[in-house]
């Protein structure tokens, strides 16, 4: 049904109460509900006050402590006290105002003693803040602060691009150092694999000359028991001067060689049996120093 009301009586809505004044002074609250009113005592309505939650948005402009001026969207859940409508009535001629003008102050003395970062982290205290100082204010006006909530905090365009370009280096910055140990463990992986092919490539080249050199002695111990009159030197010449043959005929059937050009005689096959020799008693005379 709402509120309405003539000059005998009124009908005072749900969430609403009413002011009665009696020759133009206060005389009572009039609660939700069918009122009476008697116009030759001097009675009559004065006006209906609405005890549901209001809301007020205020946006303050500030600078913080690092000379970064912000924006901060405020937004103020307030309503009437019934039991303290009068003063409500008769105090305030614009309460959104009054709450604006504290709002300004409050926040404007504590966000200058902060920096952008922490302005971010600790909104809530700022709003605390606000709270505490609205509510000793606006209660001895018969009004109640509900809620303050810092709704949201707005630098400066030019701050805001500065800062999202700081947060992607940081990243970049993280992702490169991440990037460059990954290398360095590919790299040291690399090295490792690679000393072991070559000690695995060395241990292979032992084996083969050991084996080598094994064949070659059985074949001078067999030929030498087998063909009488002969010394070990003699064989020697003779697998050498074989071996050297076998090189020359694997080089001719090499497709990826050309045309090779050997000196090749008796006295250069006795040259070369006795170079290939004089290396092999070389080589061993080496590694026996080694040991």
């Amino acid at each position: 049904m709402g509120n309405s009301f003539c000059l005998f009586c009124g009908c005072v809505g749900q969430s609403s109460v009413g002011v009665v004044e009696q020759w133009g002074r206060f005389h009572r609250l009039a609660q939700p509900g069918f009122h009476l009113f008697n116009p030759l005592a001097g009675e009559c309505l004065a006006g209906i006050l609405s005890t549901r939650i209001s809301s007020l948005d205020v946006r303050i402009e500030t600078k913080t402590k690092d000379n970064v001026f912000v924006q901060l969207l405020c937004s103020i859940q307030y309503r009437v006290i019934k039991e303290n409508a009068d003063d409500a009535f008769y105090e305030l001629q614009n309460p959104q105002e009054q709450i604006q003008a504290y709002v300004f102050d409050v926040t404007r003395a504590i966000v200058p003693r902060m920096n952008l970062d922490q302005l971010f982290e600790q909104k809530g205290e700022v709003a605390k803040a606000v709270l505490e100082e609205l509510e000793k204010v606006m209660g001895e006006y018969g009004y109640s602060i509900e809620h303050i909530l810092m709704v949201d905090i707005i630098p400066d365009p030019a701050v805001r691009k500065a800062m999202n370009e700081i947060n992607a280096a940081q990243r970049m910055q993280l992702a490169s150092e991440y990037k460059g140990e990954a290398e360095k463990v590919l790299l040291v992986k690399k090295a490792e694999a690679e000393a072991e092919a070559k000690y695995l490539g060395g241990v292979g080249v032992a084996r083969q000359r050991q084996a080598i050199t094994d064949g070659l002695r059985e074949n001078i111990l067999n030929f030498s028991h087998k063909v009488e009159g002969t010394n070990a030197k003699e064989v020697m010449d003779l697998i050498m001067i074989t071996q050297y043959f076998d090189t020359i005929k694997d080089l001719g059937n090499s497709s990826k060689n050309t045309t090779v050009f050997i000196p090749h005689g008796p006295g250069h096959v006795r040259d070369i049996g006795e170079q290939i020799r004089n290396g092999l008693m070389e080589a061993a005379s080496a590694q026996v120093n080694m040991e």
